[in-house]
């Protein structure tokens, strides 16, 4: 059978991206060894049997010159070993000289031996040519024409005053022909497979970006959470306080906001982390309790969002416990660790705490979530808080009870199945091209080599009818299979049990129709034929043993046909023996190398896509997560990092009513921001909701009304409708009114503030968190006395497709 192999890509060299594919490239290295292995074997087994069927005198001058050939293939093996370390030329000449010398052969050992095996070798070469130097056709196809060239000069130099026999060279015509399409064919479903696994492959990639963003985009939120939002938060609620903590905090702030967020590689001593928890500074200072069994080493991203998560836990003790005194532990768990921070303050209910605050929600639970491990909040009210966080390599613990509590459920793992899917895929592929070519080369044999010999030795069969039917039943045969075949479906046991019992019959048929001086011989079409008929039928399901006794029985049956006669003689046991190699010893190798398609190549060409796909999925979430940092972080450069930078360095002071005003509007921004990703089903109110929070905790008693029927709006809109709002409410010192209007075809967001500062010359009026949108929104904005009045409004364009109602 003659399924591609290839020779010209060179071997055991990582290929680029964008060239052939896993499948393709796999299939290119595994045939051409294949093709290599296998001439050599010929090479050397049908020589052998050519020097034994040679007269005594002739086998010195036979051996000079099958001996350099059989060099030549060792060293061709050798080049398999050693990659580019021969160049082509060389090999080239290499196997030319192969064909050439058994060529020349054959007028040396003369006979009918001498036809059998030239014809044998060169025969098998020029197929496994096509394989070997498939990426270069006209390579393969030079060195096929020139051992035909070969075995015609042996032809002519051993019967002087002849020409060469055409039969043989029309014969490896043919099988270059079929040896190369069969490749073609296999190589296209190769490529198929790999064409719709880059496809699966790049869904699953944009999923994984996709989760990857998320996940940094949440932990850059719980960030500004613990970091910028709490500092400006505390800072727009009052001046009669302690401000010495604040320029180093301002300054820590702004080097956590540039830093990116999901690159921490290597790992980390958790114990020593863990000794590093700020305690806070004056009133609001918390005393830890350690009792920590250290070392904890664990990966860094792990490690990172236990520390965080312990930091955000030891400042809501100070905000909320009513105590100063907590206790840390941290200890070994398994493959992990687990940490657990608890007081014994006021507490609270955890299944109260609305989404909208995301001390508990995104700097604990979520981070957590995000690195791989699990997080858990048990309190009561009177009776403490205890926070836990596990964290294990592979198993995670579940959480603990004993109280009401909010936990994360970790996400299983799928990259084994995919990889798994990914194999079956490639293999079911690689199955089918390869039943395909074994398909092909069934009909085009039987009807190109074996219908000639079929018609032509008529007069030779006894009786010649049983060898029609023979023949008229294997094309049955061939045509139930294809017909399952193309339909894509299997043949059944059944079927394919009674089709193999047919064939073998054919082999019988051909055996003890034919005398016995003409077996394996020109007349017997059948015994290079039936092989590939069983062997299509076995390929769907293939076991080499099962094809390997077909075949012994085959040849077994020829065996007892010719034993039948009287024994045959040395040259005629040889002649027989070629015969057997380059047929049924080709086929059999060709079974060999299909289970080696389906069950090595495979799963290589799976993993090899899987690391291949790794790496791309790596370098795209390095560049979204870079890119995505920047944005941020030219984002916060309009507003919140002005502001750290004059408080951490003393430009700007606390004291200054004005600086409080802008840092309570920035918090009030980033309140609607966190909001933003909370999924409810009137995102609208719920971003003005937790801007309304944050001006209440400010002393601001605010009123918020809503009209009509909500509707959907894009997340660009509700960020330009919402801005001028929070900035009215940030820099709102008494009371304030909130309306939304829901109509059909617009939505309006108004906020009334009285005593309201003035903050038209302050920056603060620009779009929110400094995005530069199509949004088209109108504000329109009127000052009396005191009092500020500001509506946001936005129309449904008919071309949006936005509807309100």
């Amino acid at each position: 059978m003659w399924l591609g192999g290839h020779g010209g890509k060179k071997r055991g060299v990582a290929l680029p991206l964008d060239g052939p594919k896993s499948s393709e490239r796999l299939l290119i290295l595994t045939l051409e060894r294949y093709g290599v292995w296998f001439r050599s074997t010929v090479v050397c087994l049908c020589g052998a049997l050519g020097v034994v069927s040679a007269d005594a005198a002739d086998v010195p001058l036979a051996m000079s010159l099958l001996v350099p050939a059989l060099l030549a293939c060792g060293v061709r093996l050798y080049s398999l070993r050693r990659p580019r370390l021969l160049p082509l030329a060389l090999l080239w000449t290499l196997d030319a000289a192969v064909v050439v010398l058994t060529g020349l052969s054959q007028p040396v050992i003369g006979g009918d031996g001498a036809d059998v095996m030239v014809e044998a070798i060169v025969g098998i070469s020029v197929i496994t040519f096509q394989y070997e130097w498939a990426t270069r056709p006209v390579a393969g196809v030079a060195l096929a024409a020139l051992g035909a060239a070969g075995c015609a000069m042996g032809d002519v130099l051993s019967s002087p005053g002849h020409g060469p026999d055409v039969v043989p060279l029309v014969r490896m015509l043919i099988q270059v022909v079929l040896s190369r399409a069969a490749y073609l064919v296999v190589r296209a479903l190769a490529r198929a497979a790999d064409r719709s696994a880059a496809v699966r492959a790049a869904v699953r990639r944009e999923v994984e970006v996709a989760a990857a963003r998320r996940a940094t985009e949440r932990e850059y939120l719980a960030t500004l959470h613990d970091t910028a939002s709490a500092t400006l938060l505390m800072v727009s609620q009052g001046d009669g306080r302690d401000w010495s903590w604040l320029p180093p905090r301002a300054r820590q702030d702004l080097e956590a906001l540039s830093a990116v967020p999901g690159f921490e590689t290597g790992s980390v001593d958790l114990a020593a982390l863990l000794s590093c928890v700020p305690e806070g500074e004056g009133p609001a200072r918390v005393r830890l309790k350690t009792h920590i069994d250290g070392p904890l080493a664990i990966p860094s991203g792990p490690g990172l969002a236990i520390f965080n998560g312990v930091r955000e836990a030891v400042t809501n003790v100070a905000r909320h416990a009513g105590v100063r005194e907590a206790e840390l532990r941290a200890w070994p768990e398994g493959d992990g660790a687990v940490v657990e921070l608890s007081d014994v303050g006021r507490g609270f209910d955890p299944e109260s705490v609305p989404a909208r605050r995301r001390g508990i929600s995104g700097s604990i639970i979520g981070r957590m979530h995000a690195a791989g491990g699990s997080a858990t909040v048990t309190s009561h009210p009177g009776t403490g808080t205890r926070v836990q966080w596990r964290w294990h390599d592979r198993a995670r613990a579940p959480g603990t009870g004993g109280g009401a509590h909010v936990t994360d459920v970790p996400r299983p793992s799928r990259v084994q199945a995919q990889h798994t899917a990914v194999v079956r895929f490639i293999r079911g592929q690689l199955r089918y091209g390869a039943q395909l070519a074994v398909l092909l080369v069934s009909l085009g044999w039987q009807f190109t080599i074996s219908l000639r010999q079929l018609t032509t030795y008529q007069g030779v069969y006894r009786p010649a009818w049983a060898q029609t039917a023979a023949f008229v039943c294997l094309t049955a045969v061939v045509a139930i299979g294809g017909a399952y075949l193309l339909r894509g479906r299997r043949i059944p046991p059944r079927v394919r049990g009674w089709s193999l019992g047919w064939v073998l019959a054919v082999s019988a048929v051909g055996a003890f129709t034919l005398p016995p001086e003409r077996l394996t011989g020109e007349a017997d079409w059948a015994f290079a034929t039936v092989g590939w008929h069983a062997l299509f039928l076995l390929a769907a399901d293939l076991r080499v043993r099962m094809f390997a006794a077909f075949l012994g029985a085959h040849v077994g049956i020829n065996a007892i046909a010719v034993l039948l006669s009287g024994a045959p003689t040395a040259a005629e046991s040889a002649t027989m023996g070629i015969s057997a190699i380059s047929n049924c010893g080709f086929q059999l190798s060709v079974a060999v190398l299909m289970a080696r398609l389906l069950h090595g190549t495979a799963p290589a060409a799976g993993t090899a896509a899987a690391r291949e796909e790794e790496l791309r999925t790596r370098e795209r979430i390095h560049e979204d997560m870079q890119r995505d940092h920047k944005e941020r972080y030219r984002a916060l450069t309009a507003t919140t990092v002005p502001l750290l930078v004059g408080l951490g360095h003393g430009v700007l002071s606390p004291h200054d009513e004005e600086v409080r005003l802008r840092c309570g509007v920035e918090a009030t921004r980033m309140r609607r921001l966190f909001a933003e990703g909370d999924t409810v089903t009137d995102p609208l109110l719920n971003e003005l909701r937790a801007c309304v929070e944050v001006a209440e905790q400010q002393g601001v008693t605010v009123s918020l009304a809503v009209r009509g029927r909500p509707g959907e709006v894009p997340v660009e809109v509700r960020r330009e409708l919402i801005d001028p709002v929070a900035v009215t409410l940030g820099r709102t010192r008494s009371t304030a009114r909130v309306t939304v209007v829901w109509t059909p075809r617009a939505v309006r967001v108004s906020v009334v503030g009285v005593d309201c500062a003035d903050g038209r010359h302050t920056g603060e009026a620009a779009p929110s968190r400094g995005r530069v949108t199509d949004a088209k929104v109108s504000v329109a904005r009127t000052t009396r006395g005191g009092s500020v009045w500001v509506e946001a409004s936005w129309s449904r364009s008919a071309a949006s497709g936005v509807d309100l109602t």
